[in-house]
């Protein structure tokens, strides 16, 4: 046994002795009793929401969240790629996600999907690039808090940049897509006889003989030089509409307790089949009670701890506990929250398979609705109906 793996058992036994203390019983009612296994403590006290849910959940329900922590990792020369799909999150049909790191010149190989790609920076730069129907072409450097969309058939590249490469997050419009199935050049020129790729080229035979016979998908390569260096002029120009943003540049929807940013069509044009919005939700902080009456919510955690509830109607509800690297798939209309419970701001992704944002508050629907009809409902009181707030805040 490597000195690490003992450090590892060690470090895990310690906090399995800590957390073994945990046990499902309900301070607010008592309800519950002592668990002294077969037990997994750690995995236990990480989702403490379910563990020991609060009295209001109710009723049977379909999982709506999964970690990229359990995903497995597909490990490569120029990086690595994990992915959670229909197949890990069993409720999550309309959208599908991978988490990639590139190293600095690490290159996921020229490619295209029958689906369309929403990316989001994590850490670090890449250099994208595209050509679209037209014949004409795209190349951008994109950095923390940028995006970027490629629509359904669009060929395209990412590769890392110095000083050490990139992470991001992809987001794909079909809960069914994985990167396993994606169109590869390389790939595609080993599955075509030798005689049509001379024609096709006008190349003399056996001009790529060379090529990898191997699925190249993420490879080592040289880290590229600056844009005006690297980028070829098409006759056909750039592409209509650029293929990114600056997501995090944005100028935010601000209140006390945190951020909103909302990127869709009406501000990135080419982003046709996804929308989506980065929250900022600080300790104490709350997302305020909604649902979105168009699309199904895919959530991904980027830094924080917080916990999620979902009401699915019929009298059902499950609370879920959220950390980075975690994704909640929330349903079309069912209604949420996401509440801050760490020492830190918690940022998140809010992604949807529409071409534009929406949402519903109850705080402002209730405030918009006649006062004696929300008092019926409510029992509330005259100065409780008066304090409901007529223009919507995302984050209170």
């Amino acid at each position: 046994m490597t000195p690490r793996s003992k450090a590892v058992l060690v470090l895990l036994a310690c906090l399995a002795s800590v957390m073994c203390v945990i046990h499902p019983i309900r301070q607010s009612d008592g309800k519950g009793a002592t668990d002294y296994g077969p037990r997994n403590s750690i995995i236990d006290a990480i989702n403490i929401e379910q563990f020991i849910p609060p009295a209001t959940d109710s009723g049977k329900f379909p999982n709506l969240k999964y970690s990229f922590s359990y995903s497995h990792m597909r490990l490569q020369n120029g990086g690595w790629t994990r992915e959670i799909t229909i197949k890990d999150l069993p409720t999550s049909a309309s959208l599908a996600g991978v988490n990639m790191r590139l190293k600095a010149g690490g290159i996921r190989e020229l490619h295209w999907h029958r689906e369309a790609e929403w990316g989001y920076v994590l850490y670090g730069t890449c250099r994208i690039t595209a050509v679209d129907t037209e014949g004409r072409n795209f190349i951008d450097d994109t950095g923390v808090g940028d995006i970027w969309y490629f629509p359904s058939g669009i060929p395209h590249s990412i590769q890392g940049l110095g000083p050490d490469g990139c992470e991001f997050a992809l987001i794909f419009d079909d809960g069914n897509f994985s990167e396993d199935s994606t169109f590869l050049v390389a790939d595609w020129i080993n599955r075509t006889p030798p005689e049509i790729l001379s024609k096709n080229f006008g190349f003399e035979d056996g001009a790529f003989r060379n090529i990898s016979k191997e699925e190249l998908y993420i490879f080592q390569g040289e880290v590229p030089g600056p844009i005006s260096e690297e980028e070829i002029k098409s006759p056909k120009g750039r592409v209509k509409s650029p293929y990114s943003h600056r997501m995090l540049a944005q100028e935010p929807i601000k209140t006390k307790m945190g951020t909103a940013r909302i990127t869709d069509s009406k501000n990135f044009e080419v982003s046709k089949t996804i929308a989506a919005a980065l929250v900022e939700v600080y300790p104490n902080g709350l997302r305020e009670l909604h649902w979105h009456p168009d699309a199904d919510e895919w959530t991904y955690i980027i830094t924080g701890r917080g916990r999620l509830t979902v009401f699915a109607a019929e009298g059902k509800a499950r609370t879920y506990g959220l950390s980075a690297g975690d994704v909640a798939y929330i349903p079309k209309s069912m209604g949420h929250y996401i509440e801050n419970t760490g020492q830190d701001t918690m940022t998140f992704l809010e992604v949807f398979k529409s071409k534009e944002f929406s949402d519903i508050s109850l705080n402002q629907w209730l405030a918009l609705t006649p006062k004696n009809l929300v008092r019926a409902h409510t029992q509330l009181s005259k100065q409780n109906i008066d304090k409901l707030n007529k223009d919507k805040v995302p984050v209170v």
